[in-house]
């Protein structure tokens, strides 16, 4: 028992380490790839397609805050104000799915990004469980813009199409810091399901989504009237 138990221990400590390193080196250097492009690289070689992986790091400073105010307004509200967890959207849609409504997820950014960066798409109890560890990680070691950031540059906006340059050049031939509002709100709508709904070609559903998330922006003003947002 001694071995065994000094063997778990060990292992303990090894995931902690390289978790916590990476977590840290993630916080000063671009992501290159992430389990999702390498899964969806599978999957395109499994039904005869060329591979497709159009990806583009770009700074903060080079992403448009139309991007950032439309993805906080559609996917995180709460997102400057929360550590990581917004539990009044989690309650929320745990009472909502009780009574057989069908409601968006309670993920936030912080949760998406962890998720993206180190872990693999599912829902089993060992990766929700893995994704609630990576997310408390980077809200401890980065900052919120930096959790923005790394979202707004490796989550899927397309068949092949990952961060906001690669989806700025691809669907409006224009940059990540020159999209518009508009432009901004489609690539918002599309990010539940990037593969079913296209920013490009939006169908009725996505504009008035589009819309919607339009509205939240300009209520919202800037992104500071979400770091200033306070809880009722």
């Amino acid at each position: 028992m001694g071995l065994i138990k000094r063997i778990i221990l060990r292992t303990i400590y090894f995931f902690l380490i390289t978790t916590i390193l990476s977590v840290v080196l993630f916080k000063f250097v671009p992501v290159p790839i992430t389990p999702l492009m390498v899964i969806r690289l599978k999957e395109q070689k499994s039904k005869d397609k060329s591979f497709k992986l159009k990806k583009d790091w770009v700074a903060n400073e080079d992403i448009s805050n139309n991007l950032k105010l439309a993805v906080i307004s559609s996917e995180d509200q709460n997102f400057f104000n929360h550590f990581g967890f917004d539990f009044d959207a989690i309650q929320k849609a745990y009472k909502q799915n009780k009574k057989g409504k069908k409601i968006k997820g309670a993920s936030t950014i912080s949760q998406q990004t962890a998720k993206n960066l180190f872990l693999w798409p599912g829902r089993s109890y060992i990766r929700k469980g893995l994704e609630a560890y990576f997310t408390f990680l980077i809200e401890v070691f980065w900052s919120k813009d930096r959790i923005l950031e790394v979202y707004l540059n490796i989550i899927e906006m397309g068949d092949g199409v990952y961060g906001a340059e690669a989806a700025a050049h691809e669907f409006f031939n224009t940059s990540a810091k020159k999209l518009d509002k508009n432009q901004s709100a489609l690539i918002a709508a599309v990010l539940p399901n990037p593969l079913k709904w296209s920013a490009k070609n939006p169908s009725g559903y996505i504009t008035w989504k589009k819309q919607r998330i339009v509205s939240r922006m300009n209520k919202a003003g800037s992104l500071e009237g979400f770091r200033n947002l306070k809880k009722d």
